[in-house]
């Protein structure tokens, strides 16, 4: 068995149970994903990977595979076993009922695997040949999730739970300037053009609000504290809840005109403020996207 093992999750199940979710899913979790690889380079693939230090790795293989791959399942995965270990090998197996099953495609227009060269003419048949195909890959399972009544928030919470994936969210915060455009990927957006602005001082126009004197500026405007004790409780009090809407990122925005005193000023105060009293599974960023017109005024 090798030093530094990997984690290994091999994703399998019928089509239209919810497989393709599962490997995105795992991606969000930080794991290198390959789907549709046929049995037969799974090896080669795996050595290459952890090669390159990949260590967490989900593969998707299902009945795109050859069939012949599909028979020699159980072989591959002894040797996967043989290689790195029986704990750093899981397989996790997705299906639904049959009924369900045809409702999805129904639903989506799309053509079933083992339909599209012909050979089954109809989605039942289909169905219950796909089951066959993959009996050898469902018998050595060790994780079965049926997605018949799960929702896609739902089934992120199982996977997360089976495989113990704490979650863990970035908050952005980000300074920018409204003449330069608003981020079109903000979750909040907060506009603080109302409060007084060094710009029109000439001795402070070319400081930033990462100075002492425009700190000191501020600081006889209570005003300005109060627009961040405004920001920082709301953003205090409704952030954790994203803890438990499967979001990775969230990313606040705070503008001025043109992005550099007030929106950096407040950006750094409110992400402080953020870092100290937000849950350890949020971490903060705070970023100024005008730092490079900074210099030309």
């Amino acid at each position: 068995m090798t030093t530094n093992t990997p984690n290994i999750i091999i994703v399998s199940g019928r089509s239209g149970s919810g497989k393709t979710s599962v490997l995105n899913i795992l991606e969000d979790f930080g794991y290198y994903c390959l789907d549709n690889l046929p049995l037969s380079l799974v090896i080669t693939a795996l050595e290459k990977l952890t090669e390159t230090d990949i260590k967490k790795i989900a593969l998707g293989i299902d009945v795109r595979t050859p069939k012949a791959d599909l028979k020699d399942f159980e072989t591959i995965y002894q040797a996967l076993i043989d290689l790195y270990g029986q704990s750093a090998i899981k397989i996790l197996y997705t299906t639904a009922n049959d009924n369900s099953l045809i409702s999805r495609f129904d639903a989506t227009r799309r053509v079933h695997p083992l339909m599209a060269n012909g050979t089954i003419k109809n989605l039942p048949n289909a169905i219950k040949t796909e089951r066959e195909l993959l009996s050898p890959i469902f018998k050595l399972c060790d994780i079965k999730i049926d997605t018949t009544s799960l929702n896609i928030h739902e089934l992120k919470e199982l996977v997360r739970n089976h495989f113990g994936v704490n979650n863990v969210i970035t908050v952005n915060v980000l300074s920018f300037g409204f003449k330069y455009g608003s981020p079109i990927d903000a979750d909040f957006l907060f506009d603080v053009r109302i409060l007084p602005n060094p710009h029109w001082q000439k001795e402070l126009k070319v400081k930033t609000g990462l100075d002492n004197e425009i700190k000191d500026f501020f600081a006889n405007y209570p005003q300005v504290n109060d627009m961040v004790a405004d920001i920082g409780n709301f953003l205090i009090k409704w952030l954790p809840e994203f803890l438990n809407n499967n979001r990775h990122t969230i990313t606040i925005a705070i503008g001025c005109t043109g992005g550099k005193h007030r929106s950096v000023f407040i950006s750094e105060f409110v992400g402080k403020l953020l870092s100290e009293q937000l849950p350890k599974a949020m971490t903060v960023n705070i970023k100024h996207r005008e730092k490079i017109y900074w210099q030309e005024h």
